[in-house]
């Protein structure tokens, strides 16, 4: 083979590598996993098979996933088995233990006391948190509990069968998608070019303000977002991350107030215009009479005021 047939075949090779899915693609994907095993389900989103296995399918989003190839959303068997193939093909994974939820570890059953244990998860089975680890009660015996801090499914293998149900490529979507992956919330958002001003340096080293151009996500925040634990703890580094993928400059969450909640205000407004002058003679009559009973004279009140505003 001469030397240009290899740098083709060589051209054509690289060509055939990188067709298909890449690293860094949004994709939808529909999977269900189980344990090698037992075949106990770990995940699905099938709404049929959750049902079939007795699974509380309300209130659940069984739609495919939006996920980002390269970015752990998913584990990496799996997605290095994605990687170069194409919208609507299938797939089937066996994930190792040590790549799925880690090796059984005995030396994470350990024995505590069990007032580090609230008194209602003091029994088998319970899920507790201890010293921020969560974990599991295996027994109870006097005031000591055998914990064992391990995954539910460590040291099981995984099987993942998947479909590439589609790819994302709008911004609006992909932002919506890695929002969803932490909060089961449906988010009005979109995408505006705004004119910002902000301080510059110039070459003098002075400072000037000049208007820029600014690619901004407008998010509109639920009530349920606005008090979920993890938005409230972890909202920086999510939001930052969502400007690295969707290329964005800027993130600007909005708090919308629908008038649902407006009642006890709109009775202040009432209170507030009465004592304004507009009220009738019984809410006047009652001014007067705690005048009266705090033993005010009102008539001297007002020649006090009219004296400090002749000054």
């Amino acid at each position: 083979m001469s030397d240009q047939q290899e740098a083709e075949a060589a051209d054509e090779s690289a060509s055939e590598e990188s067709e298909g899915l890449q690293t860094g693609d949004f994709i939808k994907l529909s999977y269900t996993a189980r344990t090698v095993e037992g075949g106990d389900l770990v995940d699905t989103t099938d709404e049929e098979v959750a049902e079939e296995e007795g699974v509380d399918t309300e209130e659940q989003d069984f739609s495919p996933r939006t996920l980002v190839l390269g970015e752990g959303h998913i584990f990496e068997p799996v997605e290095e088995d994605i990687i170069g193939k194409d919208v609507g093909d299938t797939g089937t994974v066996v994930v190792p233990a040590e790549d799925a939820f880690g090796e059984y570890d005995e030396s994470e059953v350990r024995t505590v006391s069990t007032d580090k244990i609230p008194e209602d998860d003091r029994y088998p089975g319970a899920h507790v948190d201890i010293d921020g680890q969560h974990g599991h009660v295996e027994t109870i015996i006097g005031g000591r509990a055998r914990v064992d801090f391990n995954h539910m499914l460590a040291g099981e293998d995984i099987e993942y069968q998947y479909e590439i149900v589609g790819e994302v490529t709008d911004r609006v979507e992909k932002a919506q998608g890695l929002l969803s992956m932490y909060f089961d919330v449906e988010l009005d958002m979109h995408i505006e070019t705004d004119e910002v001003e902000e301080e510059v340096e110039t070459e003098e080293g002075e400072t000037e303000t000049e208007t820029v151009e600014k690619e901004t996500l407008y998010i509109e925040q639920s009530p349920q977002l606005q008090f979920n634990q993890q938005w409230m703890m972890g909202k920086q580094q999510i939001l930052q991350q969502v400007m690295d993928q969707i290329d964005v400059d800027r993130v600007i969450v909005q708090e919308v107030i629908d008038g649902s909640g407006m009642g006890m205000m709109g009775g202040m407004g009432g209170m507030m215009g009465g004592m304004g002058g507009g009220a009738g003679g019984e809410d006047l009559g009652d001014i007067e009479d705690a005048l009266e009973d705090a033993d005010v004279d009102a008539d001297e009140i007002v020649e006090e005021l009219d004296e400090e505003l002749d000054e």
